[in-house]
């Protein structure tokens, strides 16, 4: 159990280091939406390149937070608190029931639209505004599911 424990001690560590960027990154989005609405096409094609290189890296760290949390935070943390089982689908289950998410519909939504994203440069850019969009106001539930995983853990550190 020890060597788990160490394993999951590493894994919330490298999470933290996703979290904190996708937090400044988040910091830098807020205050850029204050003078420019960039879920507007027109707004968003006139974007300076560093400019659309913060939306770039938030993207980036949202995507690599959920992956994360999802494929190798959320089976270890079942495993060591001794539920264990080995289908992602049954790991769901069970961190939804520990609450450690608040509804699997939710992870999924965010799975989705985030997969969506995952093109550079998508046929439409309308519909890939809405799903940035998507990602920046989910923000405080990945950062939710994030803390709870956390909570969750030190109940076996």
């Amino acid at each position: 159990m020890l060597n788990k424990q160490k394993i999951l001690t590493k894994r919330l560590t490298k999470a933290t280091s996703h979290y904190n960027a996708l937090n400044d990154y988040h910091s830098l989005i807020e205050k850029l939406l204050l003078v420019k609405n960039f879920y507007q096409v027109d707004v968003f094609i006139n974007l300076e390149i560093q400019e659309k290189a913060i939306l770039d890296a938030y993207l980036k760290r949202f995507s690599s937070l959920q992956d994360f949390l999802g494929a190798k935070i959320f089976p270890l943390l079942i495993e060591i608190s001794g539920i264990g089982t080995s289908k992602m689908s049954e790991v769901l289950y069970h961190v939804e029931k520990e609450g450690v998410i608040d509804d699997l519909s939710h992870w999924i939504e965010l799975r989705e639209a985030r997969n969506e994203l995952e093109h550079d440069y998508p046929d439409d850019l309308k519909k890939a505004l809405k799903d940035l969009k998507f990602c920046i106001n989910s923000f405080h539930i990945l950062e939710r599911y994030y803390l709870n995983a956390n909570n969750f853990a030190s109940n076996y550190l």
